[in-house]
């Protein structure tokens, strides 16, 4: 069986690293015989991206495939995956990072495993390269949480993945905004394999990840595929109960034995406790329900300015 592939490329300020992912993946993929097509989205740039792009497209046009979308501003990774799946026309879909930090020669082996009937090729990471402690304790946290919460292995998920149109029509076809494209791809079932890879250091340019994009990230993609905090809040109560229930017993049985102590220590205590836990139970009912609100809205994932 052989099909297009739709190489699938978000890109946020990497104006560096236009031109050397299209020769990259260019070199591998018509090496293999492999008919493909390049698709970069530019996330709202403020360098030179958009431009490089564009020279790509251009120079190359008759040549390979090469296409460009441009957002009216920055709508995130996740929508600029989303907008290279809908605009693919290949017959599978590829999605990496175009700093290379994703092996390109990977796609030739996700291909043949596509080839032999896999619907879904994941991209799974054998190690994280240069990343801290905290780093890499605060993203083995998160994905502990995710792997809990929808029952699908996320210890070594990643975005570089490979999909058959018939999954890329399914996960297209479900409405929510919050999309977590990770999760969603495992979430929709059919036949799955998985390839490994080292992670790549960066040889232009810097991470466009802060620490706190980071946080704001996992909460989002926590919230959007789950329901694990709201759970939380139940624990909560119920442990909160059962304390209530022991000290109440406790206390009934000191009054009536005569060995009450005076004070309002126990007092304080409770109260900050069970304050504490309604305020953090109220954050997590607030931010689900701001989630709500946003889907409500309907407001369009993103908005294209421009296209190559």
């Amino acid at each position: 069986m052989n099909g297009i592939m739709s190489v699938i490329l978000p890109a946020y300020n990497e104006n560096a690293n236009i031109e050397r992912s299209y020769t990259a993946i260019d070199q591998i993929l018509r090496n293999h015989n492999i008919s493909y097509e390049l698709i970069y989205i530019n996330d709202g740039s403020t360098d030179n991206t958009w431009n490089e792009i564009c020279k790509i497209a251009e120079t190359k046009e008759g040549v390979s495939q090469v296409a460009g979308i441009c957002f009216s501003r920055n709508f995130g990774k996740e929508a600029a995956i989303m907008a290279g799946l809908a605009h693919a026309s290949g017959d599978v879909c590829a999605v990496m990072d175009c700093d290379l930090q994703h092996p390109p020669e990977k796609l030739v082996e996700m291909y043949q495993l596509w080839q032999q009937g896999y619907k879904v090729v994941e991209g799974v990471k054998r190690n994280r390269g240069r990343e801290s402690g905290i780093y890499k304790a605060g993203a083995k946290m998160f994905y502990k949480l995710m792997t809990i919460a929808t029952k699908i292995d996320m210890s070594r998920a990643s975005d570089f993945k490979l999909l058959d149109k018939q999954v890329v029509n399914s996960i297209l076809s479900m409405p929510e905004r919050n999309q977590f494209f990770r999760a969603s791809s495992s979430w929709v079932g059919y036949k799955k394999t998985e390839v490994e890879f080292d992670v790549r250091e960066r040889e232009n340019g810097q991470s466009k990840w802060s620490k706190w994009s980071l946080i704001k990230y996992a909460l989002k993609n926590i919230a959007a595929f789950s329901t694990f905090p709201l759970q939380f809040v139940t624990v909560a109560g119920i442990i909160t109960l059962t304390g209530a229930i022991i000290l109440a017993v406790q206390t009934l049985f000191r009054y009536y034995v005569g060995t009450a102590l005076e004070g309002f220590t126990t007092v304080i205590l409770l109260l900050l406790i069970i304050g504490s836990i309604i305020m953090v139970s109220i954050g997590i009912l607030g931010y689900y329900i701001a989630k709500i609100y946003e889907e409500v809205k309907q407001r369009p994932v993103y908005i294209i300015s421009d296209m190559k």
